[in-house]
């Protein structure tokens, strides 16, 4: 006796089924195809690269990294990109947290709306002018300048995402804490601060992440010695040609430590970006 035919629930839920499929299929190739064609060409030849037919089947080389590696002062364009991320990201966390706490619990709207103006501003935008103020200061060149610019466009980000984390978390809990006889700062510090680490290490991370691959400030306020690694991929980039294996290799180099901290810290990512979602 054959099977009953399917009920149009159970076809729709079958439609639904394979079109979700088909549609996480042309996501993820649509985004892992470019990093594919990257890492795959920073072991090619410049013949291979430019060669359709050798797209999957080629003899491997690691002349490019080692060009790559070779090359004087790139692990010093490493440590300047680790150095302006890391202190940008740690002093908009010191001014950050706080800020949004008290736009939070205090209701400050209009403050909010400014500091989201400054996120919403191009960042082309203040090139010019801050090249023009930097520079009479005599700070173009150095990593405060850097940093600096780093910490304008990484703030409003920590406070937006720090603003939405702190109105998630019920107030009682700090008003049971200055009953016990805390001062509202220690409550801060003891009850609220503990209990927001995973929207503090989102907002960090995703701070980093953009120092990390900020390429336009870098590039304008930078200098010989604080040039960070997407400016010194420029290197790989001449007038009258293009070396493709080095700049795939110096891509997949900038790429990979991104990759590996977004890897190993999607857990707070995700708990700190849905923590806002719901409120109490």
């Amino acid at each position: 006796m054959g099977s009953p035919p399917p009920t149009p629930r159970r076809r729709r839920r079958r439609g639904y089924s394979t079109f979700r499929a088909v549609a996480l299929a042309v996501i993820v190739i649509v985004f892992v195809a470019p990093l594919l064609w990257m890492l795959l060409s920073s072991f090619k030849t410049n013949v291979d690269i430019y060669d359709a037919a050798k797209t999957f089947t080629f003899s491997p080389t690691l002349s490019n990294y080692g060009n790559v590696l070779g090359r004087d002062n790139y692990f010093s364009f490493v440590f300047n990109s680790f150095w302006v991320a890391f202190c940008s990201t740690g002093l908009s966390l010191i001014i950050g947290v706080p800020a949004a706490y008290s736009m939070s619990r205090f209701v400050m709207h209009r403050s909010a709306m400014v500091v989201l103006l400054a996120r919403i501003i191009p960042g082309v935008s203040l090139l010019v002018p801050w090249y023009f103020i930097f520079a009479n200061l005599r700070l173009v060149g150095g990593f405060s300048v850097l940093i600096i610019s780093h910490i304008f466009v990484a703030l409003p980000l920590i406070v937006y995402i720090m603003m939405s984390f702190f109105d998630s978390l019920p107030t009682e809990l700090e008003e049971s804490a200055q009953v016990d006889g805390l001062t509202p700062i220690g409550a801060f510090t003891r009850i609220t601060l503990p209990l927001s680490v995973p929207g503090i290490a989102t907002s960090g991370i995703l701070a980093f992440i953009f120092s990390w691959n900020n390429f336009m400030f870098a590039l304008v306020l930078s200098g010989a010695d604080t040039k960070t690694l997407p400016v010194a991929i420029f290197n790989f980039v001449s007038y009258a040609s293009i070396d493709w294996g080095g700049l795939m290799a110096a891509a997949v180099i900038v790429t990979v430590p991104i990759m590996v901290i977004a890897l190993f810290t999607q857990k707070y990512i995700v708990s700190g970006l849905t923590a806002g979602a719901t409120k109490g």
